[in-house]
């Protein structure tokens, strides 16, 4: 709080020696007037209109005075810049929390956890004003990237601050202060850019590309035989026959801040250890020999003293993220709570024919743009949660019995603001149960999701559901009320299978079952069979003539492909036309996930295609 009554002297003390030339002006009051008016109808609509009209107003003196005009872009940058400041000093006193007896930890990580959280919020505040400075209005590619990255900043708080709820010491009650303090301008600067959107649209056809792909990956996509060069791979052998016997030292041995991809290949073996990937280890890709053989294993938990966000057998904080056959698990136990497998909090990331399997929060997608293809994904409790933007695709997601438990639940969606462009979206996915909650399901109620934060989004759609998901589908949070299932958004579209009936399902204001007649139709003609059923759950493969094996692509409807009687299959952009048609049929009301999701979809499609060349298959 001190550090920002310094900077507001600071800057008012610019304001007023400044002030004679702006009192010579005869036409400075006037132009404070009116924007004084336009700060006002601009922070009226933010989450704390009072933070912001007060720092703002600041803004106004000093861009008049010296004969600027001020805009919507320059309130943005405006309050983007002291949410910097304020970072910087949060930054400082979690360092000298971590240094003293100040703060007690009850679980270990906690100070560990909102340090390296709030270091990638710096990060995420710095790249969204280096987006927007110089474009008025702001190009839609570059709003949906820094709304990404300051959806993921408040996400990075409410994370650090479920750290701290089991925390004590003298300096706890000033720490949570300027927590709270220092994301008020966080959660403006979002609401001020999202109010954007519906001023910039962009169509989503665009097939070309995205901009954080280099002109050299590019043409590797294009040029590059389906075999690596040896000699740039990194190899991990458990018996000592690679490079390294742990992927962790072969994540430290990767260059830091790459735009290249490193390779590191993991050999068959089972690796006990718990491995985090920083967010300055980029574009990693982590290939292993199959989910039967190549295995990860770790068993912290909340039970055994661990925060959740550290419990993690795999942690991804390295934005470009990849991996390929591998089998990820954490073993603890179901009595041990809380035990992450997979952690998850970085942008562009993909993950293709992986196990990730645990009890409760098995998978947690906490935050940026996330893609899962053709994965295995077991758990009992909330075992997909967090608040990313992410896609499921062709995956089997599996809901594991529980003894000491009378439901299982499989999403937990943690969206805590209708700005954050985040969600789940799960499609052309198998939702089954193992064998012995399939024959207790009358006992053992299962759920497809429950909300985890207020604003809690998840999608199913063109999914098969077995009968052990409980009639009405949906079960309230733990923190939710009659309000809260209003301003939830919960979708089902096209699933079929004897658990999808949505006659008994619950009736929330913020759910949503239906599409108009046109949207059907638009839907079913370009998705007529894109993908067979096989055995109770999807086979994840086209159709084609003679039931002849299709190209294995990594992302499956990214391309239009045609076999040799000429028939074609929908590519990605139908997609995204039809998906962006049910959102706006849906209800006008709800910013529902489908679009969001499936524009970090796109984009990461290509990741996939760019670093499993293996399984790329190019049609000619």
């Amino acid at each position: 709080m001190a550090s920002s009554n310094i900077l507001k002297f600071c800057l008012l003390l610019s304001a007023i020696s400044l002030s004679r030339t702006w009192a010579l002006n005869s036409s400075s009051h006037m132009k404070y007037s009116q924007n004084s008016s336009s700060i006002g109808s601009i922070c009226k609509t933010t989450p704390y209109p009072d933070v912001c009209f007060d720092s703002l107003k600041l803004s106004i003196m000093i861009n008049i005075s010296i004969e600027i005009s001020p805009n919507i872009n320059t309130f943005l940058l405006y309050t983007l810049q002291i949410a910097i400041f304020e970072s910087e000093q949060l930054s400082n006193l979690l360092l000298d929390a971590g240094n003293s007896d100040n703060i007690i930890e009850n679980q270990t990580g906690t100070i560990q956890d909102c340090q390296e959280l709030q270091q990638i919020t710096m990060s995420c505040l710095q790249r969204s004003v280096s987006l927007i400075q110089d474009d008025a209005p702001i190009k839609q590619r570059k709003l949906a990237d820094a709304i990404t990255y300051l959806s993921a900043a408040l996400t990075n708080k409410n994370t650090c601050l479920e750290g701290l709820d089991s925390a004590t010491g003298p300096l706890l009650p000033t720490l949570l202060s300027s927590i709270d303090y220092t994301y008020m301008y966080v959660s403006n600067a979002l609401s001020i850019l999202s109010s954007q959107k519906s001023h910039n649209k962009r169509r989503l056809m665009d097939m070309g590309a995205p901009t954080w792909i280099s002109k050299k990956s590019k043409r590797r996509a294009r040029t590059l035989k389906s075999e690596y060069d040896p000699s740039r791979v990194l190899t991990v052998a458990a018996d000592g026959t690679g490079n390294f016997t742990t992927i962790t030292d072969a994540i430290n041995f990767a260059p830091n801040n790459s735009s290249d991809r490193t390779h590191i290949y993991v050999k068959q073996g089972i690796y006990e250890e718990n491995v985090e990937i920083p967010s300055y280890k980029q574009n990693i890709f982590l290939h292993g020999d199959g989910t039967d053989a190549t295995k990860i294993t770790g068993n912290r938990s909340v039970g055994d003293g661990w925060t959740t966000f550290r419990s993690a057998t795999l942690a991804v904080s390295g934005n470009g993220f990849l991996a390929q056959d591998i089998y990820i698990e954490n073993n603890a136990g179901a009595k041990k709570h809380q035990a992450v497998a997979l952690r998850v909090n970085a942008d562009f990331v993909a993950l293709y024919r992986c196990s990730i399997i645990g009890y409760e929060n098995t998978l947690y997608v906490h935050s940026f743009r996330q893609f899962y293809r053709e994965c295995d994904i077991r758990g009992t409790i909330d075992f997909i949660f967090g608040n990313a933007a992410v896609v499921f695709q062709g995956c089997k997601i599996i809901s594991r019995f529980l003894t000491s438990s009378q439901f299982t639940v499989i999403t937990a969606q943690s969206r805590d603001s209708p700005d954050e462009d985040t969600g789940i979206s799960i499609q052309n996915c198998s939702i089954v149960a193992e064998e012995d909650l399939q024959s207790n399901s009358i006992r053992v109620k299962s759920y497809l999701g429950r909300p985890g934060r207020e604003y809690s989004r998840t999608v199913y759609l063109e999914s098969y559901i077995t009968n052990f998901i409980d009639p009405t589908g949906w079960m309230q949070g733990p923190n939710n009320d009659d309000e809260g299932s209003k301003t939830l958004y919960y979708g089902e579209y096209d699933n079929d299978g004897p658990g999808s009936s949505t006659d008994g399902r619950v009736s929330w204001p913020g759910f949503m079952i239906f599409l108009s007649t046109s949207c059907q139709k638009r839907l079913q003609k370009a998705f007529a069979k894109p993908l067979e059923r096989s055995e109770g759950h999807l086979n994840p493969q086209m159709m084609m003539k003679d039931n002849k094996s299709p190209p294995n692509l990594a992302g499956s409807v990214m391309y239009l492909q045609g076999d040799n009687e000429g028939r074609s299959y929908p590519t990605y952009s139908d997609h995204v036309q039809v998906i962006d048609s049910i959102s706006q049929q849906l209800n006008q009301a709800y910013k529902s996930i489908e679009v969001e999701a499936m524009t970090a979809m796109r984009r990461l499609e290509f990741a996939v295609e760019l670093g499993f060349d293996r399984v790329v298959l190019r049609v000619t």
